[in-house]
């Protein structure tokens, strides 16, 4: 990838720590049972004069996602020149896994094997494990790999690698998905350093700032159908849960159908995100928020029931790329997010400690609801 230099963004030298303060937002942790808006408040960030790589246009396209990543947390993307034919094979394939018999998806099964690999059957996963509470099972099934670039080198065949890094594991039908899903990894992984490196100028540091703690990383790439409702959900059951994501950047190429993605802003209160066709829906997950002292936001999502005039119809298809960095990076506050003397939100980490702790969390939680289930 080539390397470009630039200065900061308009305003930066201007722009006070103090406006970097902590975003109380991060801390929401209870969010009832609320209708969503369509009030489409989410920007629209255009990448093109960033990736034509002028100072101006930079710096355009930094100050855009700076104020959506601190104000909303989730911005779409469009002019990233991301291969559309790719995306509907990718689709396509995808489709005709799910369509399979269940036996034969059962074969590739995540079962117990570290890494989560492999396909998840509708009540496999709550997502509201991950928040530490207890829910039903989320309304969708996925097939999901890790790193396809693994070598030999000792960082992926480390002991400290083990779960971080998986090997995948491959249906036999259909034939192409390994090679499309291969080849999607590898561009999203290529989109998600150019955000990487947008987020950098846009926090006031240099371009290649992040490169030496995502050239390893180790990203997951989901794809996930939500059938359709032919029975209706039990109470509080959603197509997927209210959570924040674990990573940086989680690239989503949304489905186009009722019952989609939504988001909570600081107040509770959920919002629709816009599908714009061509696009992709990004947002930040809780490294980012960590990174920059909750400058940023990790905002809570969730993927709705379609509504009740949709007769359990909608059936949706979502191919999301959880960008992650390397397994051994250490995440601490930016020098540039904290005012002098004042002390950080949070304790440095390291990646791999961050997810250990979060999967510990989501263990606890399931282990509750299993014996809830048990007892009732």
């Amino acid at each position: 990838m080539v390397t470009h230099s630039l200065a900061a963004p308009p305003g930066a030298g201007e722009r006070s720590l103090n406006k970097r303060k902590p975003f109380m937002g991060n801390a929401v942790t209870q969010i009832g049972t609320v209708a969503a808006t369509s009030n489409n408040i989410v920007p629209v960030i255009d990448l093109g004069p960033y990736l034509a790589g002028t100072p101006d246009g930079k710096r355009q396209v930094a100050a855009e996602l700076d104020r959506a990543c601190r104000d909303v947390g989730f911005y779409v993307i469009v002019g990233h020149g991301f291969d559309s034919q790719l995306i509907e094979q990718v689709e396509s394939v995808s489709r005709e896994f799910f369509n399979l018999p269940i036996d034969e998806k059962m074969k590739v099964h995540i079962g117990d094997t570290p890494g989560a690999v492999g396909y998840a059957a509708v009540g496999d996963t709550a997502l509201a494990y991950t928040r530490g509470q207890v829910a039903p099972p989320d309304l969708n099934e996925s097939f999901q790999i890790a790193k396809v670039d693994v070598t030999d080198d000792p960082y992926f065949q480390s002991a400290a690698a083990h779960g971080f890094i998986p090997g995948n594991r491959w249906p036999g039908r259909p034939s192409a998905l390994k090679a499309l899903y291969t080849k999607y990894y590898l561009r999203m992984g290529a989109l998600a350093a150019d955000l990487m490196r947008l987020s950098a100028l846009a926090l006031d540091l240099p371009e290649t700032y992040f490169d030496d703690k995502i050239d390893r990383h180790i990203s997951r790439l989901n794809v996930r159908l939500y059938p359709e409702q032919k029975i209706a959900p039990l109470p509080d059951q959603l197509r997927a849960a209210a959570h924040t994501d674990y990573g940086t950047v989680t690239i989503l190429k949304p489905g186009d159908s009722v019952g989609g993605l939504q988001f909570a802003d600081v107040h509770g209160g959920w919002h629709d995100i816009p599908v714009i066709p061509g696009s992709f829906v990004v947002n930040q997950g809780d490294l980012m928020a960590r990174w920059t002292n909750n400058h940023w936001r990790s905002a809570l999502h969730r993927v709705a029931n379609p509504p009740k005039e949709a007769n359990g119809g909608s059936r949706r298809l979502s191919a999301i790329f959880f960008h992650h960095p390397n397994y051994d990076t250490t995440v601490s506050c930016l020098p540039t997010c904290v005012a002098p003397g004042a002390a950080p939100a949070y304790e440095p980490t390291t990646v791999s400690d961050y997810y250990m702790m979060k999967k510990s969390q989501q263990r606890a939680a399931r282990a509750k609801a299993l014996q809830a289930t048990a007892t009732g």
